[in-house]
């Protein structure tokens, strides 16, 4: 049926919560800062922070022209928040510092029940399968690593490498100019309407659109080759593991 399945990550095989904006996590990350030499208040960190974000996004855009849906290292931002405080922090110091944040702002994280099963069934026919993610790689090695999935990928793309993420079809021709994989052998599994079917649609490959807790709201048309709306996903293997 299909060789390559291309999975999205967050809220298709991992379940995840997090909050990026409360201030109870602005007020642990003031202290970290702190604690090397940058001084902020956590309100004055939660606001340079989005002002940051904001800065590299427009950045990115410049850099990348042809783009249309761009993404950002989010390590630029957390070491633009020391050196703008005159702290020179070392590249480990960065990183440290990002999976602090990414710690601190999540409620849980868990892989959603079926995933392992999936997975196996899709290796032990032999198939390839990818992962195509809107992410940062300084949270998301750490959470494949974490959850065991990283051994399971054929090949990996993520956002925050590319400065591109979906929708956009140019983040879809990495994936597949990276791999040497073709459109008629491919499938798009994923929980976002628009990022993950809309764009696999636009790109030419069949898709599998699974709805979660935390999907999107569906907005117009869903142009998935394939359903699944209750989140179930052993359901996956009667629709896209066949021979």
């Amino acid at each position: 049926m299909y060789k390559n399945y291309i999975f999205d990550l967050y809220g298709t095989l991992i379940d995840i919560n997090t909050d990026e904006w409360s201030m109870e996590l602005w007020k642990k990350m003031s202290v970290l800062y702190g604690y090397r030499g940058a001084i902020y208040t956590a309100e004055e960190l939660n606001k340079e922070y989005g002002r940051l974000v904001e800065k590299e996004k427009k950045s990115a855009h410049r850099r990348h022209p042809e783009y249309s849906t761009i993404d950002i290292k989010i390590e630029k931002v957390f070491r633009t928040l020391y050196t703008q405080k005159g702290v020179k922090p070392t590249k480990s110091q960065v990183l440290f510092t990002a999976e602090a944040f990414r710690c601190f702002s999540t409620k849980y994280i868990k892989l959603y029940d079926g995933v392992v099963d999936l997975l196996d069934t899709l290796k032990a026919k032999g198939k390839k399968i990818y992962l195509l993610s809107n992410a940062q790689r300084s949270f998301t090695e750490n959470e494949l690593n974490m959850l065991d999935l990283t051994k399971y990928f054929d090949g990996i793309c993520i956002s925050s490498d590319e400065e591109c993420s979906k929708p956009d079809t140019n983040y879809f021709k990495i994936l597949f100019e990276r791999y040497g994989l073709e459109k008629s052998e491919s499938i798009m599994v994923g929980n976002d309407f628009r990022s993950d079917i809309g764009g696999a649609a636009d790109f030419g490959i069949d898709s599998l659109y699974i709805h979660q807790s935390i999907s999107p709201e569906i907005e117009g048309e869903l142009r998935s080759t394939y359903t699944i709306m209750d989140g179930d996903v052993f359901k996956m293997k009667k629709y896209i593991v066949k021979e």
